[in-house]
């Protein structure tokens, strides 16, 4: 397996177009990354104080927006 180094010049000696190709499928990679650790997160309670919060800013009236009529609190039984 080539190391980093080797890679980045391999990188560098791409054309515009396979540089872009290259460039799509990274974001795409990340993208996908990112949504399994944000979905992780979620399932693990990490992120409930995002929630906790944002229902304390309803219930103060310090946020407004029609998204809002769809957002439950998933604590309420």
């Amino acid at each position: 397996m080539p190391n980093v180094e080797e890679i980045f010049s391999s990188i560098e000696s791409l054309s515009k177009e396979e540089f872009a190709r290259l460039r799509g499928w990274f974001y795409e990679r990340d993208w996908e990354r990112w949504d399994r650790e944000i979905e992780q997160d979620s399932k693990s309670g990490k992120l409930d104080f995002l929630v906790k919060e944002a229902l304390a800013e309803k219930a103060d009236g310090k946020l407004s927006g029609s998204y809002l009529t769809a957002f439950q609190d998933p604590y309420r039984r």
